[in-house]
């Protein structure tokens, strides 16, 4: 029997996401052995270089101020200030997969995480994923170029097209593949064992 798949489907740059970090670590941790686990892009906003609309970065700070509320996460919002925001979170999700081809997704997710949420930077630009593909021990003038080639865009759209078939609502997400079957998984910000025994709960 195939073994079962737990995908996490995520955007670096979703702000639910990093309020969900410390508990998703948790969870996975514990899920070693039991499950094969699955990072998925799930692609939140595509490129553009447009400023984003004065009303949506309000609204994005309420959710900022929502989520520390709610989970105690740490968010600067002296990014508001110091940054140009722009509605585009595909360049960071090309740094995950590039970063993943050399088997550090992981390390690039946290620093775009704690790039954007905790020092006051902007993973929508170029240069700042570039600073961070060399801080986290890749070749830089590679992922320079690849970052803008056409083969990481075509498997980035590849990947999103597939989390969309996924039963998700939004992002993070969990599934779980069992037996040709695709069921989706709750997520509890707060608890990592409620989600554990729903997980447990199915493959028992």
């Amino acid at each position: 029997m195939k073994q079962p798949i737990l995908y996490y489907v995520y955007d670096p740059m979703c702000s639910w996401c990093w309020g969900y970090r410390n508990t998703w670590l948790k969870l996975s941790d514990n899920l070693v052995g039991k499950v094969a686990i699955q990072y998925q892009l799930g692609g939140l906003a595509p490129d553009s270089d447009v400023v984003m609309p004065i009303e949506l970065q309000a609204s994005l700070q309420g959710i900022w101020r929502n989520i520390q509320e709610q989970l105690g996460t740490e968010f600067n919002f002296d990014f508001w200030q110091l940054c140009t925001p722009q509605r585009s979170t595909y360049p960071a999700c090309r740094a995950c997969l590039i970063a993943r081809e050399e088997g550090k997704e992981l390390e690039m997710l946290f620093a775009i995480q704690q790039a954007y949420y905790l020092q006051a930077k902007n993973p929508s630009l170029k240069e700042t994923l570039i600073d961070l593909a060399g801080n986290i021990g890749l070749n830089v003038d590679e992922f320079k170029s690849k970052l803008t080639a056409i083969e990481i865009n075509k498997k980035l759209e590849q990947e999103i097209g597939s989390s969309r078939q996924l039963p998700i609502q939004g992002f993070p997400s969990l599934v779980l593949e069992l037996d040709g079957k695709y069921l989706p998984i709750q997520v509890d910000y707060l608890d990592w064992q409620k989600t554990y025994s729903q997980i447990m709960s199915y493959l028992n």
